[in-house]
């Protein structure tokens, strides 16, 4: 049997580029970088006014001058005025550019302003203070942002303000969900006293929707021709097939006899872990499929802990590994590896603990609300004690 070290080497090895595309830099959330951002000038791109008060030379100040007459005001935007003479100085807005003329800002809390006399009565000035020099943060051709960078809200903005307002993004590969039994019905429907809801679907869709993908969904009812017609279809049609269920050793499980059929090299079937030990997983031409387990918490495991870190790679998305402590002695005796809920929270020192939250089983979804991610504990080991640090899956 294969162990979860192996699926994921497997895995990871089967990643794929699926190129690159131009898209509107605010449709653009959520999306993969795929170049990196340049400034187009320096930044900030002119010595810019950092508060509200006054502008003058500091020259002045320090001979003993104390009241500036105000010769003009300035607002953010304006052509930058100028003094004619050390006594004057000119009222001047956070965001201005800094008159040619002036070196140093005095804040309006340290004036007293009155027929047209600007007055300092702060004890101490700076020469250069409250100015923000132009150059400071970053300098014209600098790497502000490299490629593989996931667009949030702060990328957003600095592509505004290099002027990029289409972006070279990862494109994503088309993905389907297909689920199948008879027993599942739609989320609409009512189920009979023998049939459920289908569920799983919706949470893979949902999941992926974080990367921007609008994964389609299918369900198959328990008829093999009927598979392998339409999985031949979706392997034309798309690059990536989630499945979720028919798998295991049942009698209606036809899916990995259908992918046989079709072509689709299984390039391994179940894995030495618990949820979801009939985990399977193949590849034909660039088409990779994912089939999960029909149980929800192992589907679930299965999509965080090994599909989503392949599309990440796919993606060119790089994260840091996450551990936590565990809070509690816990006792696990099959030889597989234990993908363990736990709900994390963070103590006084800063650690990041892990309890243990004890569900009824691979069937229990509703388990997953009260819980932050799964904590991998090792297949060869039975007892694991508090204190012992190992690593987490989180999705929340």
């Amino acid at each position: 049997m294969t162990t979860a070290e192996q699926a994921t080497h497997i895995i990871l090895g089967q990643q794929m580029l699926y190129g690159t595309e131009l898209v509107p830099f605010h449709k653009a959330m959520g999306r993969i970088l795929a170049e990196p951002l340049h400034s187009d000038r320096d930044m900030p791109p002119y010595n810019r006014i950092s508060m509200d008060g006054i502008a003058i030379s500091f020259a002045a100040y320090e001979n003993g001058v104390r009241s500036f007459t105000i010769a003009g005001t300035q607002a953010a935007g304006d052509q930058p005025m100028e003094i004619a003479t050390p006594g004057e100085c000119i009222e001047i807005m956070t965001g201005c550019a800094l008159p040619a003329t002036t070196d140093t800002i005095i804040p309006y809390e340290e004036l007293d302003i009155a027929n047209g006399i600007a007055r300092i009565v702060a004890k101490n000035v700076s020469k250069g203070q409250n100015i923000h020099y132009k150059g400071k943060d970053r300098r014209q051709n600098d790497e502000l942002v490299p490629a593989g960078r996931i667009i949030d809200a702060t990328l957003t903005g600095v592509a505004a303000t290099v002027g990029k307002n289409a972006l070279l993004v990862r494109k994503l590969p088309r993905v389907v969900i297909i689920s199948t039994g008879d027993e599942l019905v739609d989320i609409h429907e009512m189920p009979a006293d023998y049939q459920i809801r289908r569920s799983n679907n919706y949470v893979i869709w949902a999941t992926l929707q974080q990367y921007g993908i609008a994964a389609d969904m299918l369900h198959f009812p328990d008829n093999i021709a009927l598979i392998e017609r339409e999985l031949h279809r979706c392997l034309q049609e798309y690059d990536v097939l989630a499945l979720s269920g028919g798998i295991s050793m049942g009698k209606y499980d036809h899916l990995p006899a259908a992918m046989e059929l079709l072509g689709v090299e299984k390039l391994f079937h179940k894995v030495q872990q618990r949820p979801g030990k009939p985990f399977w997983f193949g590849r034909r031409d660039k088409k990779i499929v994912f089939a999960f387990p029909g149980n929800p918490v192992s589907t679930f495991m299965c999509l965080h802990r090994y599909m989503l870190p392949w599309l990440d790679a796919s993606l060119g998305i790089t994260r840091a590994e996450t551990y936590a402590i565990l809070a509690e002695d816990v006792g696990f005796t099959p030889a597989l590896t234990y993908f363990m809920q736990v709900m994390l929270r963070v103590n006084k020192k800063g650690e990041l603990l892990a309890s243990p939250m004890q569900g009824n089983g691979s069937g229990d979804l509703a388990n997953l609300l009260e819980t932050d991610a799964f904590m991998e504990l090792p297949a060869e080991r039975s007892n694991f004690t508090k204190g012992e640090v190992y690593k987490i899956w989180k999705f929340k």
